[in-house]
């Protein structure tokens, strides 16, 4: 079916084409959106298996660490999306599921404190209550580091 290209619009995100389209042989007019079609790498796991990149996975596990949190879901999927864009413009054909988990708690660092905290307990899989507290005090003192310059004495 031979056609012709009327208008065409990209989205807000501007990752689909709207296009309105026109056959030539009937002049019927229809729409057709094209989507870029990102090749992200595989994913291996800690016991070798391989796998599709999933960014809903990385998503759900991001939601549990902000839950009861003042964090929105477009800073959640934004959070993901620079993730995802990270990996994508590596270029590489496989990445560890590890290099993604130490993205995510890097991405959270700015995020949310507590977020930080809980994704990183499950995620580092903490031993016990001492290796908790150590990353707690890491963060408090980060945090109490960034406020001191505003001290005048």
């Amino acid at each position: 079916m031979e056609n012709k290209v009327i208008d065409s619009r990209l989205n807000k995100e501007g990752d689909i084409i709207r296009r309105r389209r026109e056959c030539l042989s009937c002049a019927d007019r229809f729409t057709t959106y094209e989507r870029l079609e990102k090749s992200l790498p595989f994913v291996v796991k800690k016991d070798g298996r391989r796998e599709e990149f999933n960014r809903e996975k990385i998503i759900d596990g991001v939601k549990k660490a902000c839950q009861k949190r003042p964090v929105s879901i477009e800073k959640i999927e934004a959070l993901v999306e620079r993730v995802e864009q990270y990996f994508q413009d590596l270029g590489e054909k496989e990445i560890s599921a590890v290099a993604i988990g130490e993205k995510v708690v890097k991405e959270l660092y700015t995020l949310d404190d507590v977020a930080y905290v809980r994704f990183a307990s499950v995620y580092r899989s903490f031993k016990d209550v001492n290796e908790f507290m150590v990353e707690l005090k890491e963060v408090l003192k980060d945090k109490k580091n960034l406020k001191e310059p505003d001290r005048v004495r």
